[in-house]
């Protein structure tokens, strides 16, 4: 793909829905796309073993069906990791543990061209970001890497003190709140501090769309979830987990399949005895 298209969705004000895929088996990149269903998919590779080449061959899959690609970070390699997931293609980088301002800034930094206008640290490498192509221009090559989507995690407590500063930092895109990280930052369990959680969820909603940055939400539960996010302006979601849809079908399915074949045991008596 020559464009960034979770770019020119944000810049047209569209609404996008993206589905969170674990396994580094471009397959499942391509059981996504063949749905239709979504424009993006997302790596989480802040939980996930890959390397390199799991990296492009995501990226190549989605590609394939006119997806989108979005790679989650850690923080302490994150500029290694993020350099790379652009050189590999990705459209979107998901940056989790941010604390400061000035921590979002010099991610920002690492992550823009290193061009006078853009003031950036990456460079022009010869790595599939910029397609092979010998005639690409390194000018051309700066604006679209500088075209790459930028989300931040905001899961820490310091983050969601700063969130008016952090909304106003040129160069972030979209910002997503994190529940179990926010909640361990108070020293407190997510399901005895839920309603914090969503207060400060929608506080940082409310100062994203002041600033005029996206607002992401991740529903892994039903759709109808969805209206509470619509009716507070959130136009970006992620719906879906590969790993707890298939651990919920583990667990609840497989437990009734296992009963019913307990069953069995009756039919050849004396078999287990």
């Amino acid at each position: 793909m020559k464009s960034n298209r979770i770019r020119e969705m944000l810049n047209q004000g569209k609404a996008t829905l993206g589905t969170r895929v674990h396994s580094t088996y471009p397959g499942m990149a391509e059981l996504v796309g063949v749905t239709g269903n979504f424009d993006y998919i997302e790596f989480p590779a802040e939980y996930m073993p890959f390397d390199q080449y799991d990296m492009e061959n995501i990226v190549r899959a989605s590609e394939l069906h006119g997806m989108g690609s979005m790679m989650k970070i850690d923080f302490t390699n994150r500029f290694y990791v993020a350099q790379k997931a652009m050189g590999a293609g990705f459209q979107a980088l998901l940056f989790a543990d941010h604390k400061t301002p000035d921590e979002i800034r010099e991610t920002i930094r690492y992550c823009k061209s290193d061009t006078p206008r853009s003031g950036g640290r990456y460079g022009y490498p010869g790595r599939r970001f910029i397609g092979y192509q010998p005639d690409l221009v390194q000018m051309d090559h700066a604006a679209r890497l500088d075209e790459t989507v930028l989300c931040f995690m905001i899961e820490k407590k310091e983050a969601m003190d700063n969130i008016e500063e952090i909304c106003s930092i040129p160069g972030v895109d979209m910002v997503q709140f994190g529940p179990s990280d926010y909640s361990m930052s108070h020293g407190q369990n997510a399901r005895e501090y839920m309603e914090e959680c969503r207060a400060a969820e929608r506080k940082m909603i409310e100062a994203a769309h002041k600033h005029g940055v996206a607002a992401r939400c991740e529903i892994y539960g039903s759709p109808d979830a969805v209206h509470y996010y619509h009716e507070l302006g959130v136009r970006h979601v992620c719906f879906g987990d590969e790993l707890k849809i298939y651990n919920k079908f583990l667990r609840e399915e497989g437990r009734k399949m296992k009963d019913m074949m307990q069953s069995w045991k009756q039919d050849f008596p004396g078999e287990n005895e």
